[in-house]
């Protein structure tokens, strides 16, 4: 069983599925996740357009879905069905089927493990305790995780498995209808629908600030693979499906914190970091929380290296200064961003993340099965 809940998660448990598909081709795979899943032969219980919410008060008109997933979900435990239970992310739905799982005997490999280092030392242990392997994707995890008791692997991050699939900046401005002579502003709202609902209007306004005042800048839009392209129809902005390639070309991206601001750092590219959420999971999350960063850039690297602009803070005008600011190009502020990315690229590991979690998943399934185990 392979649960993923974002887009995100969908690409990177997709990798795992392949790799185990390539130890033993006869296996099956069910469980939640997304198209990328869905065509590694996955067979999905749930996908993403039911699954991609997250904060307090967003969820709870989901709980009832959530909650008869759940219940389905467990019950295939229960049939014998399952053999590994393979979590990916996506922490308030997955830590209740790794719990389900952990009290009924199966193993449990928890991959990219859910941020409880940033909530408090009782949701650490709790993932300590329900699962049997833990696979971290950033090496800052693993002191506070085996504190708790936990078995935990450093494996490096999937991004590092992955590249701009179009590393000509010609081809790709030519693909895409851009002037490959001007600068490129990378606007990259979520991969939510509410994600866009809170960044979307306010990015695009910061960036029309950018555009009156430095004519010569071009504004594109990431559009994730989770969101319809309807979305962003009656925009008069151009939309790029290849966030990866965008960012890569781009001389500066104002970025939803998550993800693409990692995917930021790993092409080198300057970035401002946003995020707005509804005000009652603000206050609640600034209560529980035990770091002072978000952005995935600040919290490897231990200091700031990215700015990050949270809720009221993210007002057009604010953005666009701080944009205006790393488009000059031998400003301190970008030169010194630019070397603080690629110190954050270079402590995230090797490639083959993916391959290093097939692994462990062969150790529990070798602990489980002993010399049962299919070759």
């Amino acid at each position: 069983m392979v649960l993923a809940g974002e887009a995100s998660g969908d690409e990177h448990a997709a990798r795992v599925v392949a790799a185990l598909k390539a130890r033993w081709p006869r296996s099956r795979f069910l469980g939640i996740g997304g198209e990328r899943m869905k065509n590694e032969g996955v067979e999905l219980y749930a996908e993403l357009d039911g699954l991609a919410v997250m904060g307090l008060a967003e969820v709870i008109p989901r709980l009832p879905f959530l909650y008869r997933l759940s219940k389905r979900l467990v019950s295939l435990l229960d049939r014998g069905d399952v053999d590994l239970v393979i979590p990916v992310d996506y922490s308030g739905f997955n830590l209740r089927i790794a719990k389900a799982a952990h009290r009924r005997g199966l193993p449990v490999l928890y991959y990219i493990a859910p941020k409880v280092w940033a909530w408090g030392a009782r949701r650490v242990r709790k993932l300590a305790r329900y699962t049997n392997r833990l696979a971290l994707i950033f090496p800052f995890e693993v002191e506070a995780l085996v504190r708790a008791g936990a078995n935990a692997t450093f494996v490096g991050h999937p991004l590092l498995e992955t590249s701009a699939a179009e590393p000509d900046r010609r081809a790709f401005c030519r693909k895409w209808g851009l002037d490959a002579q001007r600068p490129i502003l990378a606007l990259l709202p979520g991969s939510r629908p509410q994600e866009l609902r809170r960044h979307l209007s306010i990015f695009l306004e910061a960036g029309h600030r950018v555009e009156d005042r430095s004519p010569e800048v071009q504004l594109v839009l990431a559009c994730a693979s989770s969101i319809s392209p309807s979305a962003f129809r009656a925009l008069a902005v151009p939309v790029v499906d290849d966030a990866r390639s965008l960012l890569a070309h781009s001389a500066v991206a104002l970025v939803k914190s998550g993800t693409s601001t990692l995917e930021a750092a790993l092409e080198g590219t300057p970035c401002v970091a946003v995020y707005r959420t509804h005000p009652i999971t603000y206050a609640v999350a600034r209560g529980l929380l035990q770091v002072d960063r978000i952005s995935l850039p600040n919290l490897i690297a231990g200091r700031d290296v990215v700015p990050e602009i949270l809720q009221n803070q993210a007002t057009p005008d604010r953005l666009a200064e701080l944009i205006l600011r790393l488009l000059e190009p031998d400003c301190t502020e970008r030169t010194d961003m630019i070397s603080g990315l690629l110190s954050v690229r270079a402590s995230l590991g090797e490639p083959g993340a993916s391959m290093r979690v097939a692994g462990l998943a062969e150790d529990l399934l070798k602990d489980a099965w002993g010399p049962r185990l299919p070759g």
